[in-house]
């Protein structure tokens, strides 16, 4: 037999070391008065943005009615209307390289179409940035503004979004979007008065600190109230609802007191997450939730292929102590934990360093339950497990000296 790594030694000390991150954790919990809820959790607005100028802006003034859509080559206008068959009007970029090709070509087709060009007209086509807001219907009062990004263009740093955002108020966070070329940023605005926020409210700070006619909103959603509890509520119920088919697993495939230490190690993961989020003020949203269901399941993984190992154990080992069968047990899982996390951060690590916002703050999150998962399976499962059962063969003690 190899030597063996007398884990059991460190189990009290492992034990006062997790109360101390519980009491922390309820610690911060009351000194910063709760989660750093994100906008999924509460009534607001989430509002993706991309800081680019206005190439030009369109106004339709026909009786017929015109859409106006985008894909990657092309630029459509669609009219239709009462006695018209719809027509489609198709623009190629490669055609009209140009911003002042395109428009010139747009006008001589389209009679009823206006076009006020705001940038250069010498700017690649190519440049124009695709609303994902869906097909605009264009009218005469108010006009479409299509804007456009330089490929060379400076990157802008989440500090700056944060700064024009700050006459807002609080509840707001900011994260950055792809790579830092492309200036898109996601927006989340908490709304305490439900309806009291818009769109356009987000879109005239930006404009108030990058100028008029710089902002491109690509997307806009509000969040209610009532989404809000929904959300909360399902999140509580999907992570009890783990815990309660690990429990039962884990009693039918071995014993209770192996199916509470099972339960035991995934919350004790959990709450160390949980406590991070808090001293750390990541905001907490679906993404954490997604992280914290992650951990569960990978921290599980490891604590079923522990209990297989001392089962196996206790019948090839007969005359040990049960506290010798965990510390052989715990050696020669040590390997194979260390090896299958290692790679497994590798992984999350190349997530936390070449993303950004919430893949990042995910990323973050698995990185500390990993690390986490390994010191639940080494110390405090096998040390709740062993005082489960030498309380209850003391307990089988009494009962037959009682005897």
């Amino acid at each position: 037999m190899s030597k063996i790594i007398r884990f059991s030694k460190y189990f009290v000390f492992a034990a006062v070391f997790s109360v101390l991150i519980v009491a922390s954790f309820v610690f911060g919990y009351i000194m910063h008065g709760g989660f750093a809820l994100g906008v999924d959790f509460q009534a607001g607005l989430i509002q993706e943005v991309q800081i680019a100028p206005t190439a030009f802006s369109l106004r339709w003034y026909g009786v017929s009615s015109a859409t106006l859509s985008f894909d990657r080559s092309n630029l459509y206008i669609v009219v239709t209307g009462s006695g018209i068959e719809g027509r489609t009007h198709s623009f190629s970029f490669t055609e009209y390289a140009t911003i002042g090709s395109l428009t010139r070509a747009m006008e001589q087709q389209l009679e009823e179409l206006e076009v006020s060009m705001t940038a250069n007209t010498g700017i690649n086509s190519q440049w124009l940035i695709f609303s994902s807001l869906g097909d605009p219907y264009l009218n005469n009062e108010t006009p479409y503004i299509i804007h456009y990004l330089d490929p060379q263009s400076p990157p802008i740093d989440i500090s700056e979004v944060r700064n024009s955002m700050a006459g807002f108020g609080q509840g707001i966070s900011v994260q950055s979007l792809g790579i830092p070329s492309e200036r898109r940023f996601m927006i989340r605005v908490e709304d305490q008065d439900e309806g009291r926020i818009t769109s356009d409210d987000v879109t005239q700070f930006l404009e108030a600190y990058f100028g008029i006619g710089g902002v491109a909103v690509l997307r806009s959603d509000y969040v209610g109230s009532r989404f809000s509890r929904d959300l909360t509520d399902q999140a509580v119920v999907l992570i009890s609802l783990t815990l309660l088919l690990i429990l039962l697993y884990s009693t039918i495939r071995f014993k209770l007191q192996y199916a509470a230490g099972a339960v035991l190690a995934i919350m004790h993961d959990a709450v160390v997450i949980i406590t991070f989020i808090i001293w750390s003020r990541m905001e907490f949203n679906t993404i954490t939730i997604a992280a914290l269901l992650t951990i569960l399941g990978y921290s599980i993984n490891n604590t079923i292929i522990f209990f297989d190992r001392v089962r196996d154990n206790l019948r090839i080992y007969p005359d040990h102590s049960f506290l010798d069968i965990l510390d052989i047990s715990q050696t020669d899982i040590l390997s194979r934990t260390i090896i299958t996390t290692l790679t497994t951060m590798l992984a999350v690590l190349s997530l936390f360093i070449f993303t950004s916002g919430s893949m990042k703050d995910f990323a973050l999150a698995l990185l500390i339950g990993l690390t986490s998962g390994v010191y639940t399976t080494l110390f405090i499962v096998p040390g709740f497990v062993y005082f489960w059962e030498k309380r209850k063969s003391k307990k089988a003690k009494k009962k037959l000296a009682a005897a």
